[in-house]
């Protein structure tokens, strides 16, 4: 693989040939499992991403890295480091592999009002039995920061399935194409803390990323999202930052919630 000359890649990254050693399915765009240097990686070319009618095509893989970089910004460690970069199938987007545990489920789906210990209810609403469950998830504050990042950057895709949970209780997020967009298109999981104040450690997070986007962070986004895409983020911080709470989800006809949820 070939990093982009444009763009400075995370201390550590591997370099070298990507070998490819399967296709993640079902996934909406071509996703590759593959390693570097013997380093696993996910591998997503972007002639292999779908055309959406609402967001141009053959970006999503730049959006996946200006979202490693305000993660990164943040400090919050929420996106693992991700890359553009020439691979067997083209120029794409190469993030490195988590392996998550698989018997945690920060995310789920339970019999209705029988929220667990610890975790948020979502809504309420049918399975495909026509049973009555609760959507819920994790009360943390790794999923916290994850929902404050996702309002960051307009996170249209934030599922169940792309929230990770590691070894050590550290949850990454993955699966970011769908962001930045100039329009309200927050569609997540991560409802569960509306209306709740932003913490002060979230509130210094916050403010390091509106400082890094008047800098650098705002170099490197301009190479990678539109000028308005890079401004609307920036208006977007600030209206978190000033009303120090939690969004409730924007009154529109827009759906609220990714579907299908997981």
């Amino acid at each position: 693989m070939t990093p982009d000359p444009g763009l400075q890649p995370p201390a550590g990254f591997p370099t070298g040939e990507l070998t490819l050693h399967g296709r993640v399915l079902p996934a909406s765009n071509a996703t590759f499992v593959g390693e570097i240097a013997g380093v696993r990686v996910v591998y997503k070319p972007v002639a292999g991403e779908r055309p959406l009618w609402d967001f141009p095509d053959g970006t999503l893989a730049a959006r996946e890295v200006g979202a490693y970089a305000v993660s990164e910004a943040l400090g919050w460690d929420i996106v693992p480091p991700t890359v553009l970069g020439e691979g067997p199938h083209g120029p794409g987007m190469v993030q490195l592999w988590r392996d998550e545990v698989e018997d945690v489920s920060p995310v789920d789906i339970v019999a209705e009002g029988q929220v667990p210990d610890g975790f948020r209810h979502v809504f309420d609403g049918l399975d495909a039995h026509d049973q009555a469950v609760s959507l819920v998830h994790e009360d943390s504050e790794a999923l916290r920061r994850m929902a404050l990042f996702d309002v960051v950057v307009n996170n249209a895709d934030r599922k169940g399935g792309h929230v990770l949970p590691m070894p050590d209780g550290h949850r990454h997020g993955v699966d970011h194409g769908l962001t930045f967009h100039v329009e309200h298109k927050l569609r997540t999981v991560l409802w569960g803390f509306v209306g709740e104040p932003i913490s002060p450690a979230e509130l210094d997070g916050l403010r390091r990323l509106a400082t890094a986007l008047a800098g650098e962070l705002g170099t490197t986004l301009s190479g990678l999202v539109t000028g308005d895409e890079l401004a609307t983020t920036e208006r977007r911080l600030a209206r978190l930052l000033a009303r120090g709470e939690f969004p409730a989800p924007a009154t529109s006809s827009y759906p609220v919630i990714p579907w299908p949820p997981f």
